[in-house]
């Protein structure tokens, strides 16, 4: 018999260690293993952990095997694994109608539970008892379990098995944008069952999900139907939540521990080495001790100073847990495993070395890894005094079974016996490595003959779509209906993929159903619902967004393939040339260079053998030989009745149809579309104006008196002001000047008279009079408005008896118009008749994920509460709407714009996070506002033009204007008249300065908005109707004050006044600050009571509960800072507590009790008044702000210099604090 080798005797020695202290412990039956002796049940995280050290040791022993009894143990550790995985999937599959729930809720009612009974499988407390909802855990099971798969072990057994784990999936594909309890299961650190968005859970979640992505959980014996599916764009949400949260952990944790299991192994989630770099150095700074590393600041856990007689803890509280945190051996063995890995042997050495010295020795001489080291409770206050000084003592569990699991596998790699690719079999430990180049192919297609001519003129060679058959080209929401299919089991009731709209990576594919090749239009072209794509500068823009994010974000086999189709609406208005815009875009493309990509354009059948390709087989006929089971079967009138986003299940099929065309008919029946058919009587051209016509004058005064005849009690509606006989396109708000009411009661018979509306006998509007009122109208908005008036008085579903009885609805009247609008692009009117038929808003509710998801709220509406609204979770699409509504005052016109700023909100954040650096929360009334302002002041026009301008501006436009805000550029505004419609509209667009043909500045990095006309207007803004407006109350938006004054004496500023009150207003309005502020303003707090703004008091006790780089504390301050409803006056409070903050640099024990920081303003105000009037400055130039008692001319000061801010800021504070400043050579200037 031959000897056992020195590695098969260590090897011997590892397989002894994981018997007494994992394998022992395992259940006969279940296979699960409890948390501890104490602790019986099964926790899924622990469970997973725990059993890598007997995969490992397994698969060493297969390696090593030196004789056949070492195949025959590494078999059976195998199988322990198997076990262990098996039960766990067990207590899943038993509650799959809670992962059934949670694809639709994300709610933590509806979540797995995160611990089991370990002898039954079964649960072991309720849905609310526990912090259940844990996605990292699930992930952690499905990484696992994909890493496990490739390495040759079979878990999975059947298909049932296999379509729940596709829906464990869908599960945790949401992880990006759900709050969670987090790995510690406390959720915020105070511990009291508030969920967050943590990034140990995306990260997990997004390492599962490519891990799993077409991977056959059948092993090399498994076929199609065993692979499961993944849509990259759900794991490229996660990637991009991950990037822009670390290196913080969550809004309440600045770092934290567990990030180290996503950086590196097992998760191996980010991509960016050098964030790697930064946050496994933050975590080594802040939390390592002598004995492991903390968990997080004050985490109270097993400290002396916590009350074991309570879950939670008093805000406050969490002061005392700070440097007496324990220390938890675990994260060293995970940086020794990161050594490893990343071929760093010193590191693997010394953790090595540490770990050693905090093991325990048990019964036998087992090294044991205990859980935690604390403080002893007679040391604590000579810890807070000298900490990492006071020697602490083992507690909780013994082993940690975690812990030690980590610990024996990092040993086994240390010792040679397993390399990282054996347990790494996916290679996700690549991930850092740089990757190649990606082409981007672009298959340009006409949509008709007459479209292929057109552009070959340009010379521009396309086919069209029927010629590329028998590829198939259908738009993206197809595919979503088809994913929609994927993991239904119709046994368990699982009812597969929830419907959500397909990302650019999903429909850059090409797809193999049955026997037909399909390829998919960008979302973006889906010209369903919403506006933006009915202008092309704005599908060009998202071309362009859609080609630089897939060159950053393409991962896959094969290169990505986008299907651009040119249709009708892309032509100019003569429809005999393609539009200069598309024209540009498309010789760009040709060129081989656009958006930042490198383009490829091509013929589809060209781009076959190259492109990234899919084969859905879960579309492949069932065992029944039908697609569509008959569970799922609806009868063909049911078509005509659903909208084709609501359906999703299959449809009615004759038995004897072949089931290849079954597919088609499917997809038939989903793109079927009844055409409208016309029933509007198109506009008259006669200029005689009819009675009627020439006394109602704005939308607005047929808004208030509808609500009058119904006794409707809408905000904001008396304002019946006599404006020009008739205006091209009238606006229903105006976003400048002061909001007004007036006394309605007194005015409405009067007003009645004087609207003219057509009465029956009783005096009711007479609404069939109304109705033929439509066939006169000689514009469309008038027809707008007669519509809307009826929509008020009868309700959309009206019929109307136009030409015939019944006769069209309202509702349908008004969609034919929208349709006829859309072709004149008057964008006033398209928004206001989208308001009124509450158009969808695609993507809305994923544009405010998006949005919080890279943890910034938002506010709708204009400040200050309650009629501001903030949104910091993610809230269903109706819900959303309905509060967007309440907070616009139920004004169509701001409701809509709010919901398009949304949107465009949502594009920048996904390709520029840089531009939303230091904000938290975004205001969107408020950014509104600034818009309007910037127009006035580059239009040199009064607030109802500017506001009548801003609601005209085509969607590009529109989402350039917010770019100019948001990233503070320079703009230029064009203005051009064109005849729509029989009338005279101006047109206004913006454009970068050097496109407007005037010479940049010299950029002083001062001057940062300085706007410019290229041809000064020969319609001058001289209507005195219009001027009277501004007095006359109009409902406005913007309050008074600050914001008109700045729009008069226009043209005798010189181009550099009011630039410093600009930038101070854009700054104030978008909540920026300086960076560091927030950890200025904490150390501020630690230094006096605290500080007040406009009465409401930021306290010192917040710096108990929360630490300096807490997000939570910066939300905290900025919420007292957005009381203040100017924005250029928070700006300058911003400036004053920045002065406050220099001071606690100096050795200043504190600076007062509470400070009012507006009072230091104001002293600074008066310095400034003051002293400009010595200079003999007259009253004119220092007229006070109204509101605020602030000189404009303050406003408008540059910071620094003789006259700067900060100059009689600083003199300011020292008056205010000169008590409490040190005697000794501090004079004032």
């Amino acid at each position: 018999m031959r000897s056992r080798s020195n590695s098969g005797v260590r090897l011997d020695g590892y397989g002894r260690l994981v018997q007494q202290t994992i394998l022992r412990h395992q259940d006969a039956v279940t296979g699960l293993l409890p948390a501890s002796a104490d602790h019986q049940d099964a926790w899924v995280r622990d469970n997973v952990y725990s059993i890598l050290a007997v995969w490992g040791l397994g698969l060493a022993y297969r390696k090593n095997a030196d004789r056949d009894e070492d195949k025959a143990k590494a078999y059976e550790l195998e199988q322990s694994v198997v076990k262990l995985m098996r039960g766990l999937l067990q207590c899943m599959m038993r509650q799959v109608d809670k992962v059934e729930a949670f694809k639709y809720s994300q709610s933590t009612r509806d979540c797995l539970h995160a611990k089991y009974n370990t002898h039954t499988c079964a649960t072991v407390v309720g849905d609310h008892e526990w912090g259940h909802l844990q996605m990292d855990a699930t992930s952690l099971y499905l990484l696992m379990l994909a890493q496990m798969t490739a390495s040759g072990l079979h878990i999975i057994h059947s298909l049932d098995e296999v379509n729940f784990i596709q829906n464990l999936v869908f599960y945790i594909e949401a992880a990006y944008k759900t709050a969670d309890f987090g790995i510690w299961e406390r959720g915020d650190k105070t511990n009291q069952g508030i969920t967050e968005l943590n990034a140990s859970s995306v990260g997990m979640a997004k390492a599962a999900l490519e891990a799993l992505d077409e991977l056959d959980l059948f092993g090399a014996k498994g076929g199609p139907q065993s692979v499961i599916r993944v849509l990259s764009d759900e794991v490229q949400h996660c990637q991009s939540i991950l990037h822009s949260m670390l290196p913080r952990a969550s809004t309440s944790k600045e770092v934290d521990a567990s990030v180290l299991s996503v950086i590196s192994y097992p998760a191996f989630a980010v991509e960016d080495s050098e964030l790697v770099e930064i946050t496994k150095q933050e975590i080594i700074t802040k939390l390592q001790g002598r004995y492991g590393c903390c968990r997080f600041l004050r985490d109270g856990y097993r400290t002396p100073k916590e009350d074991p007689r309570r879950l939670y803890y008093e805000p406050a509280e969490l002061k005392l847990f700070e440097n007496i945190e324990c220390e938890w051996p675990l994260f060293w063995a995970y940086l020794m495993i990161d050594g490893i890995f990343s071929g760093n042997m010193e590191q693997v050495q010394e953790y090595r070395e540490a770990l050693e010295g905090v093991l325990i020795k048990g019964k036998n001489g087992v090294h044991l890894l205990p859980e935690l080291y604390s403080v002893p409770p007679d040391k604590v206050d000579e810890e807070y005094r000298n900490p990492h000084t006071v020697d602490r003592i083992p507690m909780g569990k013994l082993p940690h079974m975690w812990g030690q699991s980590l610990y024996i596998l990092g040993c086994l790699m240390a010792e040679g016996f397993l390399a990282p690719g054996e347990i790494d079999p996916l290679n996700r430990r690549f991930a850092t490595v740089p990757k190649p180049d990606v082409v981007v192919q672009v298959c340009i297609l006409a949509e008709t003959e007459g479209i292929k001519a057109i552009l070959q003129k340009e010379g521009i060679d396309v086919e069209t779509v029927a010629d590329v058959y028998p590829i198939r080209v259908q738009p993206a929401r197809i595919l979503s209906h088809i994913y929609a299919r994927l993991g239904r089991n119709k046994q368990m009731c699982l009812t597969g993929r929830p419907y959500r709209h397909m990302g650019v990576l999903g429909t850059s594919k090409l797809y193999k159903i049955r026997k037909s090749i399909f390829t998919f239009t960008p979302q973006f072209i889906d010209q369903q619902q919403f506006y933006l794509a009915l202008d092309n500068k704005m599908i060009v823009e998202m071309l362009r967004t859609d080609l630089s994010y897939l060159c950053s974000r393409w991962r896959m086999t094969g290169r990505p393939t986008i299907t651009f189709p040119i249709s009708h609406t892309m032509l100019d208005e003569t429809s005999s040339s393609v539009h200069p815009t598309v024209l540009a875009m498309l010789q760009k493309l040709q060129d081989g260079y656009f958006g930042g990509a490198r383009i490829q354009t091509g013929k589809l059948s060209e781009f076959l053998t190259t492109s990234c390709r899919t084969h859905l087989s879960f579309m492949d006929p069932g065992p029944e030989g039908k697609v569509f089971a008959k569970s799922y079967r609806l009868s063909s009138y049911s078509f005509e009745k659903l909208d084709t986003e609501e359906w999703l299940h299959g449809l009615q099929v004759a038995e004897d149809e072949d089931t290849y065309d079954e597919v088609t008919q499917y997809l038939d029946h989903l793109l079927q579309h009844t055409t409208p058919q016309s029933n509007l009587p198109p506009t008259t051209q006669q200029g005689g104006l009819s009675r009627f016509r020439a006394a109602v004058h704005t939308t607005r005064d047929l808004m208030s008196l509808a609500s009058k005849a119904k006794d409707l009690h809408v905000q904001n509606v008396g304002m019946y002001v006599p404006s020009r006989i008739f205006q091209a396109s009238q606006q229903s708000v105006k976003l400048l000047s002061s909001p007004h009411q007036h006394d309605l009661d007194g005015k409405s018979h009067a007003l009645y008279a004087e609207m003219n509306l057509p009465r029956d006998e009783d005096g009711n509007v007479d609404c069939k009079a109304l109705v033929d009122q439509l066939r006169i109208c000689p514009t469309l908005q008038e027809q707008a408005d007669i519509l809307y008036m009826l929509h008020i008085l009868k309700g959309p579903e009206w019929h109307t008896g136009l030409d015939s009885e019944p006769g069209p609805t309202v509702k349908e009247l008004l969609t034919e118009l929208y349709v006829r609008v859309g072709e004149t692009r008057q964008w006033a009117l398209i928004r206001y008749i989208s308001g009124i038929l509450k158009k969808k808003v695609e993507a809305l509710d994923e544009a405010c994920t998006d949005l919080l998801s890279h943890q910034k709220h938002l506010t709708v509406g204009l400040p200050p509460e309650p009629c501001e609204k903030t949104i910091s979770t993610p809230i269903p699409y109706e819900e959303l709407v309905r509060l967007i509504d309440e907070a616009s005052e139920k004004n169509l016109s701001v409701s809509i714009l709010t919901q398009e700023i949304m949107v465009y909100l949502a594009m920048y954040i996904r390709t520029q996070p840089a531009l939303f650096a230091e904000m938290f929360r975004i205001r969107i009334g408020l950014i509104i506002q600034v818009m309007a302002t910037e127009l006035a002041h580059s239009l040199h026009c009064s607030a109802g033009e500017a506001t009548e301008n801003l609601m005209n501006l085509s969607p590009s436009d529109m989402k350039s204007l917010l770019y100019h805000i948001l990233s503070g550029k320079e703009f230029g505004v064009e203005r051009s008249v064109r005849s729509v419609d029989s009338s005279l509209t101006t047109a206004v667009s913006i454009c970068d300065m050097e496109a407007v043909g005037t010479t940049r500045p010299e950029h002083t990095g001062l001057i940062r908005l300085k706007s410019e006309i290229k041809q000064p207007l020969s319609l001058q803004s001289g209507d005195t109707d219009l001027k009277s407006s501004l007095s006359a109350g109009h409902t406005e938006l913007l309050g008074k004050g600050s914001f008109s004054s700045m729009l008069e004496d226009q043209g005798s500023k010189d181009s550099r006044q009011g630039q410093w009150q600009r930038r101070r207003r854009l700054d104030g309005a978008l909540n920026r600050v300086p960076v560091g502020f927030y950890q200025k303003v904490w150390k501020v707090l630690q230094k006096c009571h605290g500080l007040s703004v406009e009465g409401f008091v930021l306290p010192s006790s917040t710096t108990r509960e929360m630490t300096p780089g807490e997000m939570k504390f910066a939300v905290h301050v900025e919420s007292v800072l957005n009381r203040v409803p100017q924005p250029e006056y928070r700006q300058l409070l911003v400036e004053a507590i920045l002065v406050l903050t220099m001071l606690v640099d100096v050795e200043v024990h504190t600076i007062g009790g509470i400070i009012a920081v507006e009072k230091i303003l104001h002293i600074a105000n008066d310095l400034f008044y003051e002293e400009q009037k010595a200079l003999g400055a007259d009253e004119h130039m220092l007229e006070r702000d109204p509101s605020t008692g602030i000189c404009s001319l303050l406003y408008d000061s540059a910071p620094s210099g003789r006259f700067g801010t900060m100059t009689y800021l600083s003199k300011s504070v020292a008056l205010y604090v000169y008590d409490f400043l040190p005697t000794d050579g501090c004079s004032m200037q």
